[in-house]
């Protein structure tokens, strides 16, 4: 469980947070508000690693956070999200823990580092995980219970657990995706984390040139009917029922695919050195 005040929830923007969702009404600790929030969250604020691109560092205090991902309406990727995300949590009464995983996608995990942030929140005895900070869903929250399946407007997700056998009787839980086929998407404990914690995978993942958002940009977009991805100079979109479509995006048109499909409007300086960038990275791995 959150120790409360740990997530800043008394300095949270609530009514700024639910305009910038789109959640109207009055929000409550029930699963109702939490399904609501979990689905609004996901499809209006986008996943991008941008400022890593443009040089600069991922700040995870939550008034950095607000001023990037709610007033100035930009995405962010998972430590930003799940940190604005429990800082509603709490601000709204609800009982959770944040928690970090290790991204797979069908791969070894045990070569990936604990950098994935999710949130596990309890309601009336049954504890649901929330994953609004991965890019491309789940929509809403999954019941925390092995086997568990879920079909979200055709996006599917299951969930198992395997005994570790340590001295805590420690489960990993695997949050698996339907693509074509079952692909385990990442594993995880339920380890309590702090804001301390994130900041370490923070630093890892923004820096480290074994991480994969240091290279190029990559942008998501996820809503019910779509899932929209710009990979490096590729722009895909998936939909639920499998068809998808790519195409190559040239650098001078990057800032305004950004604002079309995703939502991201930059300043003409990060646009234009962003098209820099993109052309220059283009051109370096030409080589």
């Amino acid at each position: 469980m959150a120790v409360m005040g740990l997530w800043s929830g008394t300095d949270l923007d609530l009514p700024g947070y639910l305009r910038r969702i789109g959640f109207d009404g009055e929000p409550s600790p029930t699963l109702e508000t939490l399904e609501r929030l979990h689905r609004l969250h996901t499809t209006s604020i986008p996943f991008e690693n941008l400022e890593i691109i443009l040089g600069r560092g991922i700040p995870l205090d939550l008034e950095s956070v607000q001023q990037k991902l709610v007033q100035s309406e930009r995405g962010g990727y998972c430590f930003e999200h799940v940190g604005l995300f429990a800082a509603a949590l709490e601000r709204l009464g609800f009982t959770f823990t944040p928690i970090i995983g290790r991204v797979s996608l069908g791969a070894d995990w045990t070569s990936r580092p604990a950098t994935h942030a999710l949130v596990v929140v309890e309601i009336s005895g049954t504890r649901y995980l929330c994953d609004v900070g991965f890019g491309r869903g789940p929509l809403g929250p999954i019941e925390l219970r092995d086997g568990v399946q879920t079909d979200q407007d055709g996006w599917r997700f299951r969930l198992s657990s395997d005994p570790i056998g340590d001295l805590f009787g420690t489960d990993r839980w695997t949050l698996w995706q339907h693509d074509e086929k079952w692909i385990d998407r990442h594993v995880f404990t339920l380890t309590p984390q702090t804001p301390i914690d994130y900041r370490v995978g923070n630093h890892f993942v923004s820096t480290s040139p074994r991480s994969p958002f240091v290279a190029r940009p990559f942008i998501q977009q996820f809503t019910a009917a779509e899932h929209h991805t710009l990979d490096g100079d590729t722009l895909t979109t998936v939909r639920p029922d499998g068809p998808s479509a790519s195409f190559s995006v040239p650098a001078p048109e990057v800032p305004d695919v950004l604002a079309e499909t995703f939502g991201i409007t930059l300043t003409s300086d990060d646009a234009a050195a962003l098209v820099e960038i993109e052309a220059a990275r283009r051109s370096s791995s030409d080589e």
